[in-house]
């Protein structure tokens, strides 16, 4: 079903000018996506945002692969319904994922935190939703209680300077250290955050510390 999707296109697209090629994540990524999780052994995952669900598809891949008891796959995208005609969970039920996946049609301001108060716990989480600074922000706060300690967050469009600064506070206030392997291979970017630096490939993983801590106010760095 993946390759179908990255060969043929989606059965339906929004009304936009190469829409499935803009929004969706590249297939040589996904496979990226999918080696990572299979690796790391990644058995539950929140994933934010779904659209034309390429990288929904790479994900329930690397659960099947893993082979664990009780996989788990929680999406998060308001839009699915409304503005994309459902046709990426259409995808992932002809792929037969909805046996592992559940989707969730609310802002993930609002989701998250009641994911958290249910006491969910995942190996990794995948970002892809609003790429506005702050929403980005709220999104890592409560994905940094939710994925385990030691556990992976993967970004979508890294290089945007948004998300880019968003992530870098965690990195330098929380320990939050990049896997530089993860996408060596990936699609660069195509929002670049900073014109003079090298380019960067869009999707970026990070490790959270394996002992979680808080730091003291006075000790914030500049980000």
């Amino acid at each position: 079903m993946r390759r179908r999707l990255a060969q043929e296109g989606p059965p339906w697209t929004r009304e936009r000018g190469a829409d499935f090629e803009t929004v969706t994540v590249p297939e040589g990524d996904c496979d990226q996506l999918r080696d990572l999780l299979i690796s790391e052994g990644v058995q539950t995952i929140v994933e934010v945002g779904l659209a034309y669900a390429s990288s929904a598809l790479a994900i329930g891949e690397a659960l099947v692969a893993v082979d664990a008891p009780g996989p788990r796959h929680v999406i998060i995208d308001p839009f699915q319904e409304r503005d994309w005609s459902n046709v990426g969970w259409d995808l992932l039920r002809s792929a037969g994922l909805d046996s592992i996946a559940s989707l969730i049609l609310a802002p993930s301001s609002i989701a998250l935190p009641e994911l958290l108060t249910e006491g969910l716990v995942t190996d990794a989480a995948f970002v892809d939703g609003s790429h506005r600074f702050h929403e980005v922000f709220v999104d890592l706060y409560f994905l940094r209680k939710i994925v385990r300690p030691g556990g992976l967050i993967v970004m979508d469009e890294a290089g945007a300077p948004s998300v880019e600064a968003a992530v870098r506070y965690y990195e330098q206030n929380l320990g939050w250290t990049v896997i530089p392997s993860a996408f060596a291979d990936g699609t660069l970017t195509t929002v670049a955050a900073d014109v003079r630096a090298e380019p960067a490939t869009r999707c970026k993983a990070v490790r959270l510390p394996d002992s979680p801590f808080e730091p003291p106010f006075e000790a914030f760095r500049a980000f």
